[in-house]
């Protein structure tokens, strides 16, 4: 079993920056892809940003491509998400997910996930 917990998220006004950040614990995740993924009201759950924590290859949703930074610390077993230049239309619970079946953007192969973390930008 691999644990996620969120934390950073909360209220910031448009054009400003958060990062959110993932402690994860349990199963060693050395192999695994780790994922940011958003559910905005009303809306599904759509990918964000994805990382490989063995080689930190990335890959991000066009909507974040040039504001949003995923990375990892392989010392701490966290995950971050800086995010710039945030718009209204970020605003979201952001999850952190895990895959053993190299992920990336299709959820259906994440199998761990944290609670979540809100953010919300004002306009």
């Amino acid at each position: 079993q691999v644990q996620l917990v969120e934390s950073g998220g909360g209220l910031v006004q448009a054009g400003g920056s958060l990062r959110l950040s993932c402690a994860a614990s349990g199963r060693t995740i050395s192999r695994y892809v780790m994922g940011w993924f958003r559910q905005a009201p009303g809306k599904e759950r759509e990918f964000v940003a994805a990382i490989t924590w063995s080689y930190g290859s990335t890959n991000y949703a066009d909507s974040v491509k040039g504001r949003f930074t995923i990375s990892r610390d392989n010392a701490k077993n966290t995950m971050y998400l800086q995010m710039n230049s945030l718009k209204p239309e970020d605003t979201a619970v952001y999850y952190c997910a895990a895959s053993e079946l190299g992920g990336w953007a299709r959820q259906s192969l994440y199998h761990y996930w944290g609670q979540g973390t809100q953010v919300t930008v004002s306009s």
